[in-house]
Order: structure tokens, then C-alpha cells, then sequence
């Protein structure tokens, strides 16, 4: 609940909670495992683990204030990053506002300049250690790919299954078929899932998150009128969800999904018609949405880099994975 102060007379009026703006850094080996550190005895919450990071001084940059407290808690010299994801947890007593980049190039070791300890682990293994709550979207997007590829929507079941070894690796895939029957949609994910598991692919389906559960699929992407007919996020690995605008994304987060679709964010040849978002409206909306969000609409692989700065997850696409 709020915080509340007591006025003159007996009345209350809600105190304002300080807001402190933190840089977040996870610095990430070539073999996949991030770096988590230890809150030190004399801090608050001290014991648990977190990403490395501290507090944005007045008029610092997010990233200089990640180059500057990673040398002083770890004693490293980060050379490249990018960003991640921004979130807010509302703790009782203050607000945190993350601002999380990631890390793949950094002069020196890591040590404990603050005696805190830390660990090199796998995001997988991340849950064994008490981790801080704020942190955990920062998990969820640490476990998804960059790439969540969609099926065209008129595509042939064996076609697609061919050309399953072109996709990124270890990319999202969505089954979105809408020409075909519950049956032959539901041959079509049982013929689809062990040759794209076999290539680190993740299967999502449509239709509904009970198809989903029987058919053994990694999880289920629900369209925006689905998300808000929901009472509550279906018992699945994972679950997306389609977003057009703020609220859709507030109703995923309120839910549990793990990650939402924005878009569109340009025209594209699915929505010819359709108003696009543009990337100045995607960012704003990416970066309040306190969850993974990836970028659909009229985008290309090149353009993965700049949507990435935005604090997109990564991008969602048909043409740019199937170019043919």
C-alpha cells in the first residue's frame, strides 16, 4: 500500500515515494552464462542476488553509469552494450527504475571490490539463487531469442518443415495458419514439433491455450481480443500475446505473459491499410511496458540492431524469415 504521512488534525495524505534510477548490467560470456552478484551485509535486502549495477547520477547517461559502477563494484571495463530492458518495481519504500543493458565485451575479471560474492550461472539456473523481485523481467528476456519468426499464414505444412534449417537458431516459432482446420492445424503442429525442436526452435500455436497444453507445444501467442477475454495466464512454458497499444500491454503484464508483439510499427504488406505505430510511438510504449516487447511491422533483419536500441526484445516477422 502506499506510503502515508500523518497531517496536522489526525488527516493523511499519501507520501511520495523517492524514485531512484538504476543502470543494471549483465555481462554475458560466449558460452551463455551472466554474471550475478551478492547484496553485501549493510545493504537492503543484503544476502540476496541481483544483476550488478547502482544508481544514475543527475545528468549521467544510463550507459556511463553502467561503465562506471560495473569498474567499481567488479573492477571491469565494459567496451560493448546494448540495452535490454527498462522496468519498475514498486518496493514499499521507494520505486526502482531499471534501465538493464547487456554486456559481451569488457576489459579485466570480475572481483568483489564491495567483498560482495558473485557467480557466473546459466539464466536457466538462475532461479536457484534467491534473486531480487525487481530482476525479473530481466530473467524472462535473458530466456528468449531475439527472433520470434511467424509462419505465412497459407503456407504448406511441408514446405515449411523443409526450410525450418534457414531459421535463426534458437528463435521463437509461431504456427500461424489460419487457413486450416483445428485438425489439420493440430497435424500440422504434431508433424512441426520434433524437426524444429531438433533445431533449438520453440513451437508456439494458436487456437487456444487448451490445443496447446494436449498438443504438448512450448507455448501459445493469444490475439489481443483473446488477452483481454482472459481471467487468468493458462498453465503453459510460455505465453505471448498480440499488442496494439498501451492497454493490450498493461493486460499482458497484469496476466503473467512473458512477452508481447507490438505493432504494426511500419506499413507492411499483411496491414497495407493500417496506421503504423512508427518507431518514436513503439519506444515509448517498449520502454513503460515492464515486460519483454517485440517490434512487428514492416521490418527487415537489418533493421534488428536499431530496434534493439529501443529496448525491444528483438522482432517478430513472416517476409524477412521466408523471403520467398
Amino acid at each position: 500500500m502506499p506510503n502515508t504521512v500523518r497531517e496536522a488534525g489526525g488527516g493523511r495524505r499519501e507520501a511520495q515515494r523517492p524514485r531512484i534510477a538504476v543502470a543494471a548490467g549483465v555481462l554475458i560470456r560466449a558460452s551463455g552464462e551472466v554474471l550475478i552478484a551478492q547484496r553485501p551485509e549493510g545493504k537492503i535486502a543484503a544476502g540476496q542476488w541481483e544483476f550488478p549495477g547502482g544508481k544514475i547520477e543527475p545528468g549521467e547517461s544510463a550507459r556511463d553509469a553502467l561503465v562506471r559502477e560495473l569498474h567499481e563494484e567488479l573492477g571491469v571495463t565494459v567496451r560493448e552494450a546494448r540495452p535490454l530492458i527498462k522496468v519498475v518495481h514498486e518496493y514499499r519504500e521507494r520505486t526502482v527504475e531499471l534501465d538493464c543493458w547487456i554486456g559481451t565485451a569488457w576489459d579485466g575479471e570480475p572481483q568483489g571490490r564491495e567483498q560482495q560474492a558473485f557467480a557466473w550461472v546459466t539464466p536457466e539456473r538462475i532461479e536457484d539463487y534467491p534473486i531480487l523481485a525487481a530482476d525479473g523481467p530481466i530473467l524472462t528476456a535473458l530466456r528468449l531469442p531475439s527472433h520470434y519468426v511467424f509462419t505465412p499464414p497459407h503456407a504448406d505444412p511441408d514446405a515449411l518443415i523443409a526450410r525450418l534449417p534457414a531459421l535463426p537458431r534458437g528463435a521463437l516459432l509461431r504456427l500461424r495458419l489460419p487457413a486450416l482446420g483445428d485438425d489439420d492445424y493440430a497435424a500440422c503442429v504434431r508433424a512441426m514439433l520434433a524437426p524444429a525442436r531438433g533445431l533449438g526452435l520453440r513451437v508456439i500455436v494458436d487456437r487456444t491455450p487448451q490445443m496447446a497444453v494436449s498438443l504438448g507445444a512450448d507455448g501459445w501467442h493469444a490475439t489481443a481480443a483473446q488477452l483481454h477475454a482472459l481471467d487468468a495466464r493458462p498453465a503453459l512454458p510460455w505465453c505471448f500475446a498480440s499488442a496494439h497499444g498501451a492497454a493490450e500491454l498493461d493486460r499482458a503484464r497484469a496476466l503473467g505473459f512473458d512477452a508481447a508483439v507490438l505493432g504494426t510499427v511500419r506499413p507492411s504488406a499483411t496491414h497495407p491499410g493500417g496506421a503504423a505505430l512508427g518507431f518514436d510511438a513503439a519506444a515509448r510504449l517498449t520502454q513503460a511496458a515492464n515486460l519483454p516487447v517485440y517490434w512487428i511491422g514492416g521490418l527487415q533483419l537489418d533493421d534488428l540492431r536499431d530496434v534493439q536500441t529501443q529496448y525491444a526484445q528483438g522482432m517478430a516477422a513472416i517476409r524477412a524469415y521466408w523471403p520467398d
